[in-house]
This record gives C-alpha cells, sequence and structure tokens, in this order.
C-alpha cells in the first residue's frame, strides 16, 4: 500500500492505469530517486509475497514451510497445474508492476511497448534467479526486519515526493 501511495502521489492519481502508465513517465525527470526506491521496495515484496528464496525455500520440508506448501502436496493432476499457474501468474503480475515502474514506456508504441514489457519481465526473473542463487534462506526472525526494509523504502519515497515543489 506504500508502494501505491507513493505511486499516487507521484502521478497525482489514484486509478492503477495512471499510476503505472503514461503519467509516470513524465514524473521520472522529477522524482527518479523515489521511484528508484519503490521500484527496490516492489522488487523486496515481489520476492516475499510469492514465497522465493530469502524468505522462504518451497523446495524444502521444513515444518513452516510444510504448512504453506500443503495445498500443493494435497492436489495432482489438473488441480496441481492450476495451483502452479496461479502461483506464475502472481509472480508475473508483481513482475509487470515492478517493470511499469522501472521502465516507464507511455511514449511508445504499442508493438515497442510490449517488447520492453517482455524484456523487463526477462530481466526481472534473472534477477530473482540471482538472488536466489546467491543468498541463503533468512532465519524466521529476519524476515519482519527483510519487509519493515521494504516498508522504509516507500516510506522514504513518500516523504521525498511530499517534499518536493
Amino acid at each position: 500500500f506504500l508502494c501505491f501511495a507513493a505511486l499516487a502521489i507521484a502521478t497525482h492519481s489514484t486509478s492503477l492505469g495512471a499510476m503505472l502508465g503514461g503519467r509516470l513517465g513524465a514524473v521520472w525527470p522529477v522524482a527518479a530517486p523515489a521511484l528508484v526506491m519503490v521500484a527496490g521496495s516492489l522488487f523486496v515484496l515481489t520476492l516475499a509475497a510469492n514465497g522465493r528464496v530469502p524468505v522462504d525455500d518451497p523446495a524444502t520440508h521444513l515444518e513452516l514451510t510444510m504448512i504453506h506448501e500443503v495445498m500443493v502436496l494435497d492436489h495432482g493432476g489438473p488441480d496441481l497445474a492450476l495451483i502452479r499457474c496461479a502461483g506464475a501468474v502472481k509472480l508475473a503480475l508483481f513482475a509487470a508492476m515492478l517493470v511499469s515502474v522501472r521502465v516507464p514506456r507511455g511514449d511508445l508504441p504499442p508493438a515497442g511497448a510490449i517488447l520492453v514489457l517482455l524484456g523487463g519481465l526477462a530481466a526481472t526473473a534473472v534477477a530473482v534467479g540471482v538472488v536466489e542463487s546467491v543468498m541463503a534462506r533468512l532465519r524466521l526472525t529476519r524476515i519482519p526486519q527483510f519487509l519493515v526494509a521494504a516498508s522504509v523504502l516507500s516510506t522514504f519515497a513518500i516523504m521525498l515526493l511530499l517534499s518536493r515543489p
């Protein structure tokens, strides 16, 4: 919510289309530091919301992970495919929001915007893969600090946006 609040303040709109669309491209020259902080916060939230390695490791069989993974283990066939597809769609939606904040594409023709989006999704997938390869899973007591860091980044972005003329 803090990320969306910062984007709403930056674009002077509460419409998601305006916050992640053409208005954001016009704001980038003025509010670049705040938008970089929002992008960093969204990346941390992408990792956390999708249960990626710094926050959770779905490949392990620890008790905490098993509580989350029991819905996957209790299903098979088409139901399991739909659960896996839903996880992929959630990751793609978070990545698309992240790409929209990082690379505003409001002035591009539709074909160019689609290419930029696909390239940004690929870059986000590589970044998630690099983070998963480099970092180990955080201890359970460190995860709230990881999420508070994302909140602090968004709060600083809001403070920067409110202090600009």
